[in-house]
């Protein structure tokens, strides 16, 4: 299904839920939903603009439905009926994102930590190009870091650059350091500085004392040995324990 066809799709959904709720005009649902016109529903409605994530939890709220309900109508329940089980799902809605900036107050659950844009940990051939971070910051809920055992004090945030971790690790990436944990569990993903260069590998122990360092993209980039002999020549920066990485919608 193209966007176009999306849009009318969902459009349909919001009328169908509209007068289902005893909403007879789009003017008294924008009201409802706190906006000021209602172009916004009318152009819902008419499939003319993409609905937001956010407005479509606002839009479950008053009209006493899920927000999958309002992207998807009815065709998330349907299944084969020659099958013997129902499809099972594999994900789970949450909230729409809370907007904020530099001066948004945190809160009580949200801790702040070092994000530094200028450094490239290259996921492909190394850099070597580190500046100040002039004070960027990057929100983290302390009860996520609690539960992949971080703390705050031990962490930060730096972008991946380079292929070579494709396709967990897209170009432009921003992942999480715990620079606390510099203990090698073989598989696990770390931020290294390789001979000046820094990087993101999974680390692996060799017997005698070597590192096997691999990449995901192991086509393009094989593993790399390092002897016993030539250990110094890696220091561990810390654990990979968060990454996250935003998708550019091509319409």
């Amino acid at each position: 299904m193209g966007s176009e066809d999306l849009k009318k799709r969902v459009g349909q959904n919001i009328k169908r839920l509209r007068m289902n709720a005893g909403i007879k005009s789009q003017a008294e649902l924008a009201n409802l939903c706190g906006w000021k016109s209602q172009s916004r529903v009318g152009n819902y409605e008419a499939g003319t603009r993409a609905v937001s994530a956010i407005d479509a939890e606002i839009l479950a709220k008053v009209l006493g439905v899920s927000p999958a309900e309002i992207l998807y109508g009815n065709s998330h329940n349907s299944y084969d009926s020659n099958t013997k089980t129902k499809p099972e799902s594999n994900a789970e809605w949450h909230a729409g994102f809370d907007l904020w900036d530099g001066d948004t107050p945190l809160k009580d659950d949200e801790v702040a930590l070092p994000f530094f844009r200028e450094v490239e940990l290259a996921a492909g051939n190394g850099s070597t190009f580190v500046q100040e971070n002039g004070g960027c910051k990057l929100r983290f809920a302390k009860s996520t870091l609690k539960k992949s055992n971080v703390d705050p004090q031990h962490a930060a945030c730096v972008t991946v650059s380079g292929n070579s971790m494709l396709p967990v690790l897209r170009h432009g990436t921003t992942v999480g350091v715990d620079t606390s944990k510099k203990s090698i569990v073989d598989g696990e993903m770390y931020a290294i500085d390789h001979d000046g260069m820094l990087r993101v590998k999974m680390l692996y122990r060799t017997p005698g004392g070597g590192i096997r360092i691999k990449s995901y993209n192991n086509d393009e980039f094989p593993d790399e040995f390092i002897q016993p002999e030539k250990i110094g020549e890696i220091k561990i920066i810390g654990w990979v324990f968060w990454w996250s990485v935003l998708n550019i919608w091509n319409n």
